[in-house]
């Protein structure tokens, strides 16, 4: 598939939406679909719906609507699902724990292979099948595996380093929860950054302004 590098950030981020409506809609046995019933399942427009996947060629046909499971099919190609991209996590504490146990790596594009940490405590332990490793054993493991992506799941004072590391070892991919910004220290990296505080906020945020008196 050619690289989509005019597809605007917002019709990216709502793909794994689609996917995850048509997901349901298929253990539902729903076969096909149109825009407009879609779009009312999802709350956004059917215009909005058609001009999405319009980006990627469009899907339906006219009158007919979209096939749910081939449509559910070519997202997961756009998005890149059956990649099977190996990945390691840093940081076995609660968060990094249920990450590791609670996402569903292998239908999301992701092996997670291994699990690294520097606590006495948690090295040694099993999560997911995995024993947690000290992270001296990094590059030793990443050298032997060939290491698509790194999952930081540590403290922002840890994240430096850490991604000097990781970086001079070859890896470029990172899902990164740290709330270090990797992207400033590297250019050409690509990063997904998670901030649950921020969204935290931006729910409180919703709350407060839905509570405003009418000025």
């Amino acid at each position: 598939m050619p690289k989509n590098h005019h597809i605007a950030a917002p019709v990216i981020r709502r793909l794994p939406r689609y996917y995850r409506f048509l997901g349901d809609l298929l253990e539902n046995g729903v076969k096909r679909i149109s825009s407009r019933e879609l779009s009312e399942r999802m709350g956004l427009t059917a215009s909005q719906i058609r001009q999405d996947l319009n980006c990627f060629g469009g899907f339906g046909q006219q009158g007919y609507g979209y096939s749910v499971e081939g449509l559910h099919k070519e997202i997961g190609s756009i998005l890149g699902l059956d990649n099977r991209y190996k990945s390691i996590l840093i940081g076995a504490g609660n968060l990094g724990k249920a990450v590791a146990i609670h996402m569903a790596f292998e239908t999301r594009g992701f092996d997670l292979i291994g699990i690294f940490d520097n606590d006495p405590e948690k090295i040694g332990e099993r999560i997911r099948e995995l024993t947690v490793s000290d992270t001296a054993q990094l590059e030793s493991f990443c050298q032997e595996n060939s290491i698509d992506a790194a999952i930081l799941c540590v403290p922002k004072s840890a994240a430096p380093q850490l991604a000097d590391r990781l970086y001079a070892l070859g890896i470029r991919n990172y899902w990164n929860f740290s709330h270090y910004d990797l992207s400033m220290r590297f250019k050409d990296i690509v990063v997904e950054n998670v901030h649950l505080n921020d969204s935290l906020m931006i729910l409180c945020y919703k709350i407060t302004d839905r509570d405003r008196p009418e000025q």
